[in-house]
């Protein structure tokens, strides 16, 4: 229920507009028919990493490395197998390997992209 009600949030701040909207369901649930939609992906090791820079960045010690990558594995693991709105790539999106890529390296390549179209 909340998570409907929230999806029916996002869309109708979104009505009218150009947004650019990040989330695990936001291509096949909440916005299936967006025009451009991207698939983000990292090798796990990778994200655990960028995770444990960004919360040793923000102070948050007494986590492992370790721990952090068996939670990411075990939140991809729920998402995936969630009932509803699983982590799916849609079939009409672009899927984006981020394995060696910065952040604004990610940023380019997606306007990159757009501006082919």
């Amino acid at each position: 229920i909340i998570r409907n009600k929230l999806s029916d949030l996002q869309r109708d701040l979104a009505k009218n507009k150009n947004v650019v909207i990040e989330g695990r369901d936001i291509g096949t649930n909440v916005f299936p028919q967006a025009e451009f939609k991207f698939y983000l992906s990292a090798k796990v090791e990778v994200r655990a990493d960028r995770r444990f820079k960004q919360m040793l960045e923000l102070g948050k010690k007494g986590i492992s490395r370790e721990q952090v990558l068996k939670n990411l594995i075990k939140r991809d693991q729920l998402d995936m197998n969630r009932k509803h709105s699983p982590l799916l790539k849609s079939d009409d999106a672009i899927e984006i390997d981020t394995t060696d890529l910065n952040i604004n390296e990610q940023v380019e390549l997606i306007i990159k992209t757009i501006n082919k179209e």
